[in-house]
């Protein structure tokens, strides 16, 4: 009987082993927080949200559990905000996204590695590392864009941001700029120097919306502001020659786990979440935007548990918002407070 109890007792220690480690040895990003919604409440000075965990979110509610996702002994509250699929891949092009899943084998590895090199010219960083062999579940999507303004802005002289000594390159408009730059901009609202949006332009669909704001909401409150906002507002839309712009570089990386789902098991189905995972790669200078994100379900079989007249300055060097959006509703949002911390070529 002493045997049988210690044999059990060492079963658990491993099978729990999964949990007891983060997948990341380090976020790259110390000073950001991944957001896992639109909606998600974060006090976190410099946040971020991009919808790939979602797209990941969806596949499983809608092509293996059929439903809501719901997990033996209750779920953590940002189950139910995923159930909920506020962000879908309709919200996208079919050519920014793609998924995948099916047992981990090095098969289905081949098949995840010839479709990124055939759509995106790319490769995975999340998936690298993984072990092909462990016959686990994986459910997998990278979300990629890659956009050019309308015209290449100048590269302005840097300076600070914000209460950061520490400079930073910028970019934007001057009164040296030529006129062709100012059909990258259009202004939404422009209520005085702290609270003030542009819209900018590119060669494509892709739009990116800037907003000026010290406000810490969620991230689909921070929007509504600027709808509304955009839609009081009577002054001049027109990008102006009087007009001068002004927005630094920023270039990062960041991994994210959901500790919160690892161990969960989902209710009438024989798989339990070993860990599940999120990477985003993000940088924006004076010619354009690169993003790439990485989402992964990584699951094991297991039984079921119990139980404008003058002059103005839209100068972003304090805290902002940045919006993507390429159709009617965004699929990446940051908030910058700490520019300098956050740009990985800041020398």
């Amino acid at each position: 009987m002493k045997k049988t109890f210690l044999t059990i007792l060492a079963m658990l220690m491993v099978s729990s082993s999964a949990f007891a480690f983060p997948f990341f040895k380090r976020n790259v990003s110390t000073e950001l927080q991944t957001v896992p919604t639109f909606a998600a409440e974060s006090q976190a000075e410099n946040k971020v949200w991009v919808g790939t965990f979602e797209l990941v979110w969806n596949v499983l509610m809608d092509e293996i559990v059929n439903g809501p996702v719901n997990f033996v002994g209750g779920n953590p509250e940002l189950a139910d905000e995923l159930n909920k699929q506020a962000f879908k891949a309709d919200m996208i092009s079919e050519n920014s996204y793609y998924t995948a899943h099916g047992t981990m084998t090095p098969e289905l590895k081949n098949t995840i590695d010839t479709a990124l090199k055939e759509k995106f010219n790319e490769t995975s960083d999340l998936l690298k590392n993984m072990d092909w062999n462990s016959g686990k579940y994986l459910v997998y999507a990278m979300l990629k864009k890659d956009f050019e303004f309308i015209n290449a802005f100048d590269e302005l002289k840097k300076e600070k941001f914000g209460s950061n000594k520490t400079k930073v390159q910028y970019f934007g408009i001057d009164k040296n700029s030529k006129a062709p730059l100012r059909d990258n901009v259009s202004v939404l609202f422009y209520n005085s120097d702290k609270d003030f949006a542009v819209k900018l332009y590119t060669k494509g669909n892709d739009k990116i919306i800037l907003y000026r704001t010290d406000d810490n909401k969620s991230f689909d409150r921070l929007y509504n502001d600027v709808l509304a906002k955009s839609e009081d507002y009577k002054g001049e839309k027109m990008f102006t020659k009087k007009d001068k712009f002004k927005v630094p570089n920023l270039k990062f990386k960041t991994n994210h786990e959901y500790s919160e789902l690892a161990g969960k098991t989902i209710e009438n189905t024989d798989f339990t979440i070993d860990a599940a995972l999120q990477s985003i790669d993000f940088s924006m200078n004076n010619k354009g935007v690169e993003l790439k994100s990485e989402a992964a379900l990584i699951m094991k079989m297991s039984m079921p548990l119990p139980v404008v007249e003058d002059p103005r300055n839209f100068y972003f060097d304090d805290t902002f918002v940045l919006f993507l959006i390429e159709k009617d509703n965004p699929y990446f949002a940051l908030r910058v407070k700490d520019a300098a911390s956050l740009n990985l070529n800041n020398k």
